[in-house]
């Protein structure tokens, strides 16, 4: 099988725990090069994964002819930095989520990459699982009817020391949780938002510990979305809700965003309840596995640069209502 030349530009935890893992799962994956902001941390990863390579910059390794794809699991600010660098050096990128701090940066990251002729995909490794087609499937099969109102919730621990808590590194719930959400939300309403309300519990350093939010869209419906980092310190604590209102039934989910396994949901209409199950695969493989397609044989990204503007725009209305630009 051929398969793609990847460089991971960044030794996040995210990347050593899911991402990596993943790529090692996927025939289509080969794991070429790391890089870290010291040699000695990249070599680690070398020697943990079984990269060929191992950078101490993140220049060295986009100035290596051989990697193909990028994949990039820095903080948020660096984003639009790294991606463009990868870009214009001809990587193709998949960038971990938000890809953007906000709507005109994720147009300006989709431009570059048109401009270069490479892929950029945002990586919410969910959106690639058979559980969230089995939802759509479900929904566009009439089982519950027209939507009207969908309802979201993620609720994770409070972090003693972490990026995810300075307002500099794009930090807070609304940009680490509340994009899995609203992506949620947009991925199963056709219609673009008409009226947003939102409101955030603010921590000393800035950032949102908790935002909470109500979208009417122009069809009509509405979804309403909390997301929070308030449940201990450091701790595995964790709390998720989907539930999807139609006018025939509805569809209730208490899945964790990003699981994988045997994965259920509840369908409760006039008739009675049914309980739909699914397996799903480590989504992290599948996403990896549909970029290399879309390198390899021209498949369209499944996250799409339209879907993630659209969303970036969305949270940008939110952030506008909660002032956490202000």
């Amino acid at each position: 099988m051929e398969k793609v030349k990847w460089g991971i530009l960044g030794t996040a935890n995210i990347a050593r725990g899911c991402t990596i893992p993943g790529m090692r799962l996927t025939d289509s994956c080969e794991l070429y090069a790391i890089a870290g902001r010291s040699l000695e941390k990249a070599e680690l990863f070398k020697k943990d994964f079984g990269f060929k390579k191992a950078y101490g910059s993140y220049e060295e390794l986009l100035d290596d002819d051989e990697v193909q794809a990028v994949y990039i699991p820095l903080p948020n600010d660096l984003h639009i930095k790294w991606v463009t660098a990868a870009l214009k050096k001809h990587k193709h990128v998949l960038c971990e989520k938000p890809l953007a701090l906000n709507a005109d940066e994720a147009r300006q990251m989709y431009s570059t990459a048109q401009e270069c002729g490479v892929i950029l995909m945002e990586a919410y490794a969910y959106l690639h699982s058979p559980y969230v087609e089995s939802l759509k499937k479900d929904i566009s099969d009439g089982f519950i009817g027209d939507i009207d109102y969908i309802e979201s919730a993620f609720i994770t621990q409070g972090y003693k020391e972490d990026f995810r808590l300075h307002k500099e590194h794009g930090g807070g719930a609304m940009y680490d949780l509340g994009c899995y959400c609203t992506t949620m939300i947009l991925s199963l309403i056709d219609s673009e938002p008409d009226r947003v309300w939102a409101e955030a519990e603010y921590s000393d350093l800035g950032v949102d510990l908790t935002t909470a939010a109500m979208i009417r869209f122009k069809n009509g419906v509405r979804a309403s979305f909390n997301v929070g980092m308030i449940l201990g310190e450091n701790s595995n604590s964790r709390f998720d809700r989907l539930y999807i209102h139609g006018n025939k039934g509805s569809i209730r989910s208490e899945v964790e965003y990003n699981q994988s396994g045997e994965l259920s949901y509840k369908i409760y209409t006039k008739d009675g309840v049914t309980e739909r199950k699914v397996s799903a695969p480590q989504n992290y493989s599948l996403e990896s596995a549909q970029l290399n397609r879309c390198i390899l044989s021209g498949e369209k990204p499944h996250v799409t640069p339209e879907f993630s503007i659209r969303n970036a725009e969305l949270m940008d209305r939110v952030f506008e209502e909660t002032g956490y630009h202000k």
